[in-house]
């Protein structure tokens, strides 16, 4: 926003998994009506809550929404920090389709034998992926079977980083800042009224992948009086730092990414490198 507030014709591209539902607006730390009036955001609320949503589909909003901004003789700016969502739209993924009729299939299976399967029909991709990680495994197993070309064959991988003209700031702070701004953010979105946010949302339900949302599903567990209200929040503080803990080693992983050391401001300590960027390239 700081950014957008200094440069004509900057608009913001989310790039999160949860924020293309509608109607999870705090759980997801969605920009405000007012923010969203004043700076053109994208890929923010696409689909109901009610609405699988995959990364392909997400690719394909991402596209028309830099096209939507190149029309306008506009400048991307993305922001969030969904790792694969990230890589697929900064690299242009080849991304394989999808075979629910053969999933539906190996789902009923136990993991060690979908995995032996996975070693003889596509080594390569089995090598990437471990042998205990269902979804992934899966995944592979549906698109080798259901496709007749390897899983592996679709595109380099997540862990191949080529040149993609992109250029990509991490934002990086110690540990324990992370540990206590998580745990201030879990209590402001109580505050602000995530219990009710997910009470009305229960009424017609999630999807599969919606319903995975940090905070939503301890949430629904606490509605649904599986846990109290006070174990919900420990439980949401407790996986949101570990997500936080796989978000940051995904990225860095990516050895295009230039990190930022946050002491106390994001925003006077990093819009002012996105901005000398931006002026670099008029």
């Amino acid at each position: 926003m700081a950014v957008a507030a200094e440069l004509a014709g900057i608009e913001l591209v989310s790039i999160d998994s949860m924020q293309v539902y509608r109607g999870m607006d705090i759980g997801t730390a969605k920009p405000s009506a007012a923010e969203r009036e004043a700076v053109q955001h994208h890929c923010i609320d696409l689909v109901d809550a009610t609405d699988d949503f995959t990364v392909a589909q997400f690719k394909k909003a991402h596209r028309l929404a830099i096209d939507e901004i190149a029309s306008r003789d506009g400048r991307a700016l993305l922001v969030g920090g969904t790792g694969l969502y990230h890589r697929v739209v900064v690299d242009d993924f080849d991304l394989p389709g999808e075979w629910p009729n053969v999933r539906a299939s190996l789902e009923s299976r136990e993991i060690a034998d979908l995995y032996a399967q996975l070693v003889v029909i596509d080594e390569v991709a089995a090598a990437k992926i471990e042998p205990e990680n269902r979804r992934r495994v899966v995944r592979a197993l549906e698109v080798t079977l259901g496709s007749g070309r390897p899983f592996s064959s679709f595109g380099p991988g997540v862990d191949h980083y080529p040149d993609s003209g992109v250029a990509q700031i991490g934002l990086r702070w110690p540990r324990a800042a992370i540990a206590d701004r998580i745990e201030a953010r879990v209590g402001q979105m109580m505050a602000d009224g995530l219990i009710d946010e997910v009470r009305s949302l229960r009424t017609t339900g999630f999807s599969k992948t919606a319903a995975q949302a940090l905070g939503y599903k301890e949430t629904l567990m606490y509605l649904d009086g599986d846990i109290s209200k006070d174990v919900a929040v420990e439980m949401i503080v407790t996986r949101t730092r570990q997500f936080a803990v796989r978000q940051e080693r995904w990225f860095r992983r990516d050895p295009r990414v230039r990190w930022i050391d946050v002491e106390d401001d994001p925003v006077a300590e990093v819009a002012p490198v996105l901005i000398a960027h931006y002026r670099q390239l008029q």
